[in-house]
This record gives C-alpha cells, sequence and structure tokens, in this order.
C-alpha cells in the first residue's frame, strides 16, 4: 500500500483529501508539530512516503524542505497555493503564468512558498484554489462563514462584481487524489467557476437554496470588483452549477 503525507489535518481541506486518499487507497498520515519539529526529516525519512501533499499552514522554508525531500526522494509532491497569489489590480481571470500581484502578507506568504516549491523540486505540483464550500466542516469554509456573517453582522453582504475563486471541499479533495496518482509538474489551477463566472451574489443566493438558509438577509452591493477566477485550469472539477440551482 501506498502511504501518503498530507500536511494539516487539523485544518479544513486536509481532511478530506485524506479520506478522499484513503477511499482510493492510500495510507495516509500527518505532521504533528506539536511532536516532530518541521526540521526534523529524519522523521519522514523514517515514514517511507510515497508521496506528499503539503496542505498545511507553513512558510516557505518547511515547504521548501519538504519539495527538497520529495525530490531527492523522487516522489510527487503537491503544495496547495491560493487565488490570493492575484490582486484585483490587474484584473482576472488569471492564468496559472499571469504574474502574482499580491498586496496582502497572506498571498505574498503564498507566493513565497510557490517559488521554494518549484525551486527545491521543478516536478511539484503547485495547485492554486479558491474558496472552498461543504455543509459541515469548520475553518475556512464558505457556507460557514456566511452563517457567522449572518450572526455577527444581522446579514450577509454579497458583492455582484466579485467573481470568486471557489469549489466545492469534496471535488477538490478528489481533484487533488488524482493529481497525487497521475501528477503534473507546474502550476495547475482549480476552479468550479472559471467557467460560468457567477457573482458572489448569485452564489450566495444559491447557497442559500441549496443548504435551506432561510435566516441570511442577502444585502447585494458593487464595493468590492474583482474577477478572482482561475482560468485554465481544465475539467478537474465539476462546475458550480452541476451543484447548485442559478
Amino acid at each position: 500500500m501506498k502511504r501518503l503525507l498530507v500536511t494539516g489535518l487539523r485544518g479544513t481541506l486536509a481532511p478530506a483529501v485524506a479520506e478522499a486518499a484513503a477511499a482510493r487507497g492510500w495510507d495516509v498520515f500527518g505532521w504533528d508539530r506539536q511532536a516532530v519539529p518541521v526540521e526534523h526529516m529524519a522523521w519522514l525519512a523514517q515514514q517511507r512516503p510515497d508521496a506528499i501533499a503539503h496542505l498545511a499552514t507553513g512558510d516557505e522554508h518547511w515547504a521548501g524542505r519538504l519539495a527538497a525531500f520529495a525530490a531527492v526522494q523522487g516522489l510527487p509532491m503537491l503544495f496547495t497555493s491560493t487565488a490570493m497569489v492575484f490582486d484585483a489590480e490587474p484584473d482576472g481571470p488569471h492564468e496559472p503564468h499571469d504574474a502574482r500581484t499580491a498586496r496582502d502578507d497572506y498571498g505574498r506568504s503564498k507566493i513565497r512558498c510557490e517559488d521554494a516549491v518549484q525551486a527545491a523540486h521543478p516536478g511539484a505540483t503547485v495547485l492554486r484554489i479558491g474558496w472552498q464550500i461543504h455543509p459541515t466542516r469548520p475553518g475556512n469554509n464558505m457556507l460557514s462563514q456566511l452563517d457567522d456573517w449572518q450572526r455577527q453582522q444581522g446579514e450577509v453582504a454579497a458583492s455582484r462584481a466579485w467573481r470568486p475563486a471557489c469549489s466545492f471541499m469534496d471535488d477538490t479533495a478528489q481533484a487533488i487524489v488524482a493529481l497525487l496518482d497521475r501528477p503534473m509538474a507546474g502550476v495547475v489551477h482549480l476552479d468550479s467557476n472559471a467557467d460560468e463566472g457567477h457573482g458572489f451574489d448569485a452564489l450566495v443566493a444559491a447557497l442559500q437554496r441549496h443548504f435551506d438558509r432561510p435566516q441570511w438577509r442577502l444585502r447585494v452591493h458593487d464595493h468590492y470588483r474583482h474577477d478572482q477566477r482561475l482560468a485554465g485550469g481544465g475539467a478537474r472539477v465539476p462546475p458550480l452549477s452541476a451543484r447548485l440551482r442559478f
């Protein structure tokens, strides 16, 4: 049985990836940073992984070390990055080889991680993804965030001028496992909204219907303008219309 290291198992997306990988026959294990320092590559060598999926939040030094280990061992390596490497100026849709324009700390940190991974392992996959949607998982999940906005602000404010990059989490997890089974070197985009281009207001309304959220008070505005879509990714995930009624 092939062994897969999935980092970030205390997060939002990584547990879904672990479940999808286990269903496809992978023996999945994680990295407990409280027990094992990220510099301890000897520990990783002892685990004898056959592939690495780096989903955890961390700096470029850890990402680079994992990528270097995978390169020396000849292992597939996948690093999940984000649509946030692109600012709203210039606007999208954003192609894989477009200049990365992030101005915030999070986006810039992901750019540094992307560069570290590709420098250490030219055969690695840098997978950029958007906001994830899931009915129950906690953390950075669009549905739970919208619930929080309603509770905290008494409304869900949604810009019609924002076309977000986003996908259902289970679709993303399946696509990640597929890329581990058949690795692809370089930058790959994954976005269920890439072709359809739904505005955030239409997406929120569709989620409200689908997940039965009558308590949401939707307020549509156009204060935030960004076509954030991640183009050029092909049909690795189903479009939003396969999951939602618009």
